[in-house]
């Protein structure tokens, strides 16, 4: 059968395939697609076998794409120009700090450590979503940020383009990034000291 797909929600990995001529629309989950080189997206013309779930429901299943041109570019975040600057603004406070209050050494590796960690198993779960394949918990991902993680996370979330969209997980992310932050700027440094 050919269809358009109608409805798809990237972050969850399922939509909707309207096929061509009369029918009703039909469920199709990431896993359908097998591998391909670009997440699906709406109006994409797609062939596909209808089939059903363990429940008997219809879906779609052996999802192939028709055309041959790419996905659209996903719109980029509004603050993405801003937050590349992050990661080497953190560096040099890092070490502006370290120069003028003399911050244990242990410290720059953990940051390393961590950030290299989170960037790993972001890259891993990006994997996994395409594949549709067991997800790492989006509070693990806060808890990696939140225990010096972030500047991996935020490289992971620019290159990788992955949980980069979704509002309420980026939301949480700024918030371990701003508790993460005062907390060194609390304990590093005399700052906040009186």
């Amino acid at each position: 059968m050919k269809g358009t797909l109608t409805q798809w929600d990237d972050a969850k990995g399922y939509g909707f395939i309207t096929p061509d001529g009369e029918g009703a629309k039909l469920f199709v989950h990431i896993k359908a697609f097998g591998l391909r080189p670009h997440r699906p997206f709406v109006g994409e013309r797609l062939s596909f076998r209808e089939g059903q779930d363990a429940q008997g429901k219809r879906r779609a299943t052996d999802v192939q794409g028709l055309a041959s041109r790419a996905a659209p570019p996903a719109p980029a975040p509004r603050d993405r120009g801003r937050v590349q600057l992050l990661v080497p603004a953190f560096a040099a406070f890092v070490l502006f700090s370290h120069l003028r209050w003399g911050l244990p050494n242990w410290l720059w590796g953990l940051y390393s450590a961590m950030s290299m960690a989170t960037f790993i198993i972001y890259a891993l779960d990006k994997r996994a979503a395409a594949c549709g394949d067991w997800r790492v918990a989006e509070n693990t991902l806060h808890a990696l940020s939140l225990a010096c993680g972030w500047p991996g996370a935020l490289l992971a979330q620019q290159l990788l383009r992955h949980k980069s969209a979704k509002p309420s997980f980026r939301r949480i992310y700024w918030l371990t990034v701003a508790v993460n932050i005062a907390a060194f700027v609390a304990i590093f440094t005399p700052l906040l000291k009186s």
